[in-house]
């Protein structure tokens, strides 16, 4: 077999060469230099042929697509990344270059730029980076057991008819109508339920459905009646934290003085981080496992809510709280901008 390198192979022809030029045949070439003897032959006619071992140079089409052509393609994109490849190809036409919009999104692939569709991550403002900067530094070296006892909180709007329900499907032709194939809608998108859940590393705490708009009140009136009894359920220790983000529903006079009144420390929160709360990837979780049941009714979506929520095995909890130190370090580096989580 032919090594691979292409120095340790033009080595190979030319000692392939310099035994054939001393008088010896293929089958004893072959059997020197361990080379098939179709290969020994092959090298042989080259030599004859050209006069050289080396690697000739091969025809083919000539690119249409100049060093120039390529260095603006790559400047265009890094200056604004949601350039299209058709608003590309135009540009290149400009300067004379026509080629396909395909053969520019090949281009810029061997150069690492790829199609992606974008994250999306909430607007953050110069006054939200500083705040979740700010955060990062001051929690940095917080103890383990600091995390521990904070009871996670947060709010989420679960759809009976996700967008889990939108993907790709096999089907043959004329069958596009036939009920495997098709996805079931129902007037006004057939209703959501929104749910208000908590967590501690020890487990998932309560999860309470809220009937109707979410106001002060409504929120107080949830908060009195899951907080605690989650507390003592998840064996928090009496040090324990609130966290809630920056609702106005949560961050109300009247919520605030109710939060003072029955003695709940809350966490200061950075506004416009949601992935610096790990109750994120439970909702994820939570509706994967909900539309994974198929929920026909917003009652059986509320019941199947409420039965997942309960079943989220507590070594999920611990270990979204045990690496929580990686949020922080990665808003840092982020400079307090978004991050992967």
């Amino acid at each position: 077999i032919m090594p691979r390198s292409k120095e340790i192979q033009e080595q190979m022809r030319t000692e392939v060469i310099e035994i054939y030029q001393s008088g010896k045949g293929y089958k004893a070439i072959s059997k020197a230099l361990g080379l098939q003897r179709t290969t020994v032959r092959a090298i042989i006619h080259k030599w004859q042929k050209h006069g050289t071992v080396v690697n000739l140079p091969r025809s083919g089409r000539p690119t249409k697509i100049t060093p120039r052509a390529q260095r603006r393609l790559i400047r265009e994109v890094t200056k604004d990344p949601r350039t299209t490849s058709k608003e590309l190809q135009a540009s290149l036409a400009s300067i004379k270059v026509s080629v396909h919009d395909s053969t520019i999104r090949k281009r810029l692939g061997k150069n690492g730029l790829h199609g992606r569709f974008p994250r999306r991550k909430p607007l953050l403002s110069k006054k939200n980076i500083r705040a979740r900067l700010n955060f990062a530094k001051k929690h940095l070296n917080d103890c383990q057991d600091f995390w521990e006892n904070t009871l996670w909180t947060d709010e989420t709007k679960v759809e009976l008819f996700g967008r889990q329900m939108s993907r790709y499907i096999w089907r043959k032709r004329n069958t596009a109508f036939q009920k495997k194939n098709i996805i079931p809608t129902v007037k006004y998108g057939g209703g959501s339920v929104m749910v208000w859940g908590c967590f501690a590393a020890s487990g998932p705490g309560r999860l309470a459905v809220i009937d109707g708009t979410m106001n002060s009140t409504v929120y107080q009136k949830i908060l009195k009646e899951n907080v605690r009894p989650s507390v003592r359920q998840l064996k928090l220790k009496r040090s324990w934290v609130l966290q809630q983000d920056n609702d106005p529903k949560h961050t109300s006079k009247s919520t605030s003085e109710w939060l003072k009144k029955n003695k709940m420390k809350t966490l200061e929160w950075p506004s416009q981080s949601p992935d610096l709360n790990p109750i994120e990837m439970l909702w994820h979780d939570l509706k994967k496992a909900v539309h994974a049941r198929k929920p026909s009714n917003k009652a059986e979506l509320q019941h199947f809510c409420k039965d997942e929520w309960a079943k989220i095995p507590p070594e999920r909890c611990k270990r979204l709280i045990a690496s929580y130190r990686k949020r922080l370090i990665a808003v840092i580096a982020a400079k307090g901008g978004p991050t992967s989580y």
